[in-house]
């Protein structure tokens, strides 16, 4: 055969060598550390995804092939085996972008575990400056090529998902000191949770996130106002209809003879009712009392003008008529004893307040648009025994008159055990930010002299509309802790101004006519003991001249007191300072003004917080003589 005839044979040959051959029907299976670096928008690296990732959750009923496994540097994590490297640029927190384009006729994520619901890659656990960059923090957004070439380590290197799915993703940041400048690495890891007890698939979407709720507009707003009202009353029948199935079966079995905590209070007649706050803040009567539970609230109540003398928490009898009793279930009874009874007028602007000698039954009146007798505050005082039996009732009640309208009401009720006075605490045990400091009188070869009354604690002059010093003697204000306040007043000073009696009168403006001379240590400090109050020091210059005190200061020094997760405030020192001048020179038939002023001032004086450790334990190992006989 010639070789023009070989020619075409053997063309015909190498076809039949390179067509594709048949593929069997086979499920293709990647290779472990076979991944790729998906991308962000800038070109810097997110980390090393899996051959063939989508971003989408693998397809339902497909094969699951083995998850691959490789070494890493944390526990339990499973990254891939190439560690790549980017160009330091914006952090990929926030900036993800979508993944390298693959060949769709590729494998899925391998493993059969749900799509993250939140992706690492935008949590930043230690991006806690807005718009800056804060420092050695790798997985902040803000920071750009030139901050992370400053960076000596990553401070947070990982950052992890939901601890509790059975697989979830690490976010793993690293610093690359070898390069110049420095780089940051960047990769993501499929961490494998090894309980028995985590989260295979996360199918209840609804409880990942807040329901939003629905914002009342002119349509709804009828609607979702009677969906509203209508949740009081139900409940509190669902209450009663409760609690008298409950006294019922008691009275039938074992008959109760004591009030426990939140029980609540019960009555001839039903139970203790105390109005409190609900929807848009109205006044609702059905708030039962719970046994040793205080309760402070305020509520807002329309009266309209048929009202007056209708609505039973308008008048005094609703919080006076009662018969608690003593213990639950049982015929002995308390009466409810009227305390005082106060007087205010809204319509005076100074809103000044009268208490009664009587405190006899006053009703509602109406008399054209005003209402007279109204009750606006209403204050219990119960006192109880250690067996959990109720001893006294006391109430004290505010009434006013005012017009038909919006009026706001409070209610107060306290529980305090039998033969104890009330004390008003401010704090537990530390002093509390806005509360009066506990002040007293020291007794020769006893505890402290403390007063009951709040506003008769440590107080401060309080400025006027007049400003005159003279006529101010006796207004005051209680000094509030961590507040720092200032007033004054103005001192009018003619050629008969006599400074043997300016001084010391002035004086008692400032102090007041019993400024106390020690304060409690912390806002619980019992007057027994003695440790726990701290005595004030005077700083007073001693001119050789009469003069006159024109400024008083108080310096209160507290410092923090107790754990580091929980401190207490602890007054440490308050010094009184008053500075004097010489009383200034005045022509006759002239008079000059001059200003005095007083300041309350705290200062924190607390140590640098460190933390505490327990020594190691020492082993004291006695052996018996012969321990290493017979080789000693």
């Amino acid at each position: 055969m010639g070789s023009g005839a070989a020619l075409p044979l053997l063309r015909a040959l190498l076809c039949l060598l390179v067509l594709p051959l048949p593929a069997a029907p086979s499920t293709a299976v990647p290779t472990p550390g076979a991944s790729v670096a998906a991308t962000s928008p800038d070109g810097a690296a997110t980390g090393p995804q899996p051959e063939g990732f989508s971003g989408t959750a693998p397809t339902a009923g497909g094969p699951s092939p083995a998850p691959e496994t490789s070494q890493s540097p944390t526990a339990g994590s499973r990254p891939s085996t190439s560690s790549p490297t980017e160009t330091p640029g914006p952090s990929p927190a926030g900036t993800r972008g979508p993944s390298r384009p693959v060949d769709p006729s590729t494998t899925p994520r391998p493993g059969p575990w749900p799509q993250p619901v939140m992706d690492v890659a935008t949590l930043c656990t230690c991006d806690l400056l807005v718009d800056q960059c804060d420092i050695n923090c790798c997985c902040d957004p803000t920071c750009t090529a030139a901050d992370f070439s400053l960076f000596t380590a990553c401070s947070v290197p990982v950052v992890t998902g939901d601890s509790q799915l059975c697989s979830q993703q690490e976010a793993l940041y690293s610093m690359d000191t070898s390069a110049h400048p420095p780089k940051r690495t960047y990769q993501l890891a499929d961490k494998v949770n090894p309980s028995v007890f985590c989260v295979q698939t996360v199918n209840y979407k609804a409880a990942l996130t807040f329901q939003p709720p629905e914002i009342p507009t002119s349509e709804n707003f009828d609607q979702l106002l009677q969906g509203y009202v209508g949740i009081p009353s139900s409940t509190g029948t669902d209450f009663t209809s409760s609690v008298e199935s409950e006294t019922r079966s008691a009275a039938n079995g074992d008959e109760i003879s004591r009030y426990e905590y939140r029980d609540p209070i019960q009555t001839a007649d039903g139970f203790l009712w105390l109005p409190a706050p609900l929807f848009f803040s109205q006044c609702a009567d059905i708030n039962p009392a719970g046994f040793l539970v205080n309760q402070a609230v305020k509520c807002s109540r329309m009266i309209e003008a048929n009202e007056c003398t209708t609505i039973p928490a308008l008048g005094m009898e609703y919080y006076t008529n009662s018969s608690i009793l003593a213990v639950p279930n049982s015929s002995q009874k308390v009466n409810v004893t009227v305390q005082s009874i106060t007087v205010q007028t809204l319509q005076d602007p100074a809103r000044l307040r009268t208490r009664l000698e009587s405190t006899g039954l006053l009703l509602p009146k109406l008399q054209g648009q005003m209402c007279s007798n109204v009750v606006l505050e209403a204050r219990y005082l119960i006192t109880f025994t250690e067996m959990g039996e109720i001893t006294s009732v006391a109430v004290s009640l505010v009434l006013a008159t005012v017009t038909v309208g919006f009026i706001q009401q409070s209610f107060e009720i306290h529980f305090i055990p039998q033969n104890t006075q009330p004390i008003v605490l401010s704090g537990n045990p530390g002093y509390v930010v806005g509360l009066p400091i506990k002040a007293g009188f020291r007794s020769p070869g006893s505890g402290i002299i403390q007063t009951m009354n709040e506003d008769g604690q440590l107080t401060m002059l309080k400025s006027t509309s007049t400003q005159d010093c003279l006529a101010v003697e006796g207004i005051r204000t209680p000094v509030l802790f961590g507040y720092n306040m200032m007033s004054g007043c103005r001192l009018r000073i003619t050629k008969d101004a006599d400074c043997l009696l300016l001084a010391p009168a002035l004086l008692n403006v400032l102090k007041g006519q019993n400024f106390p001379d020690c304060v409690a240590s912390f806002g619980n400090s019992e007057p027994q003991n003695r440790l726990d109050w701290v005595q004030i020091v005077y700083n007073i210059s001693q001119p050789s001249s009469c003069e006159i005190p024109v400024w008083f200061e108080i310096l209160v020094k507290w410092t923090k007191y107790g754990s580091l997760l929980n401190p207490q405030a602890r007054i440490t020192s308050l010094t009184v300072t008053v500075v004097t001048a010489a009383l200034p020179q005045v022509d006759s038939g002239s008079e000059r003004t001059i200003p005095i002023l007083s300041a309350v001032t705290f200062v924190d004086v607390s140590a640098p917080a460190e933390p505490g450790y327990k020594s190691r334990p020492t082993v004291e190992a006695k052996l018996p003589f012969d321990f290493f006989f017979p080789f000693v």
